[in-house]
């Protein structure tokens, strides 16, 4: 299988694959600098031979715009998650997602496509996450929270039980969210508040 893009992020997927034994044979990046990433090779175009792939960039917008052009290619997508996660039997996952060590995903949570799940996040029972979300490191989505498609929930934030975020938001590092955020918005503090459009 393939990673597509070759970061700081990729490596953290890395670490996920190689404790699961999943074999990776390389790397897809367009830095014509790049050769290789920890002891795997970086390739600078795709060919017929890759099939499966994990988009390992961080930009929820740049994951999207991939996952589209692969999925026209007939690519298949792995879910990734490390053995240290505490993962319920009933919770799902989608294809493309990746769950990041030390993350708690509880009970009937489901987890959309092309998502990432970072290092410690607690997301608790009966959340609903779209595709292409990022919730950050030591983020807590408590009970039957709503992230719509391309949000960003930044490191260290609490959303509050029952609590709906839109489509496309940043959520700031830090905030605590005890309201629905509409689309579409940078939101900050504690209370959170929508601040001004967010254009991703």
């Amino acid at each position: 299988m393939y990673l597509y893009g070759a970061s700081g992020h990729a490596k953290v997927i890395i670490d996920i694959l190689k404790a699961n034994r999943i074999a990776i044979d390389g790397l897809v990046d367009d830095n014509p600098n790049l050769s290789a990433l920890l002891e795997f090779p970086v390739f600078h175009s795709l060919n017929p031979d890759m099939k499966e792939f994990i988009i390992s960039i961080g930009r929820n917008r740049t994951r999207k715009l991939l996952a589209e052009k692969l999925a026209a290619q007939q690519a298949e997508f792995l879910t990734a998650v490390h053995p240290s996660v505490v993962l319920s039997e009933y919770a799902k996952i989608g294809e493309g997602t990746v769950v990041m060590q030390g993350a708690v995903v509880q009970s009937c949570t489901q987890i959309g496509r092309h998502c990432i799940v970072n290092t410690g996040a607690r997301i608790d029972h009966e959340c609903r996450i779209g595709d292409f979300v990022h919730v950050s490191p030591g983020a807590t989505l408590c009970g039957n929270v709503t992230v719509g498609e391309g949000s960003w929930i930044g490191a260290g934030s609490t959303v509050i039980q029952g609590v709906r975020i839109g489509r496309w938001c940043m959520i700031g590092a830090g905030s605590v969210v005890t309201r629905d955020i509409p689309d579409g918005v940078l939101a900050v503090g504690c209370p959170c508040r929508a601040i001004k459009e967010y254009e991703p």
